[in-house]
């Protein structure tokens, strides 16, 4: 090619990028979330685990059921008894403690890889819904603790229970999983 057909077809795309991303941004700020969305304030109380104990893919559904009065405000185990209160204020409903049949109530905790035991079977990846667990197949993988939300969701697939919960509070460390698992 020679500049002559070069510098138009360039001119051509640069054009095209700068009006598609002008359209984008323009969209952005017209379907931008109404914060003060009923949905939104909902969310917002949640404790974003996404970890599914409510029967629902994550906390953004589970608020839209409770908008909708689809679902009750007592089926978030890790929020607990704290964000139950919450919700039912937010709605002026009567509270009503977490129901057990969704799981129990705790402390946060984190995911720890008895980085030992692991035998990068990967199976752990797919089923972590925050990708808080890094590694790739047939290498030692291990959680970032600071982006885990103690879902649980992890333990299940692996198949060498190399994989514990600790609390969040940092009281634990990779190498102490090793222990812990034992």
């Amino acid at each position: 090619m020679n500049s002559t057909t070069l510098l138009p077809a360039m001119s051509v795309a640069a054009g095209l990028a700068v009006a598609i991303g002008a359209a984008l941004g323009w969209l952005t700020t017209r379907l931008r979330a109404d914060p003060d969305s009923l949905v939104e304030r909902i969310d917002a109380l949640l404790p974003q685990t996404q970890c599914g104990q409510c029967r629902y893919p994550g906390c953004r559904p589970y608020a839209e059921a409770i908008a909708s009065g689809e679902a009750g405000t007592d089926r978030c185990p890790p929020g607990g008894d704290t964000t139950a209160r919450a919700l039912a204020t937010l709605l002026g409903r009567e509270p009503r403690p977490v129901d057990p049949s969704y799981g129990t109530s705790g402390p946060p905790r984190v995911a720890l890889i008895d980085e030992a035991r692991c035998i990068g079977c990967a199976l752990c990846l797919p089923a972590c819904p925050v990708d808080a667990i890094v590694g790739a197949p047939r290498f030692m993988h291990t959680v970032i603790e600071s982006q885990c939300t103690g879902c649980e969701l992890c333990l299940p697939p692996c198949p060498v229970d190399c994989i514990v919960m600790a609390p969040a509070d940092g009281s634990l460390c990779s190498r102490d999983a090793a222990t812990a698992s034992a």
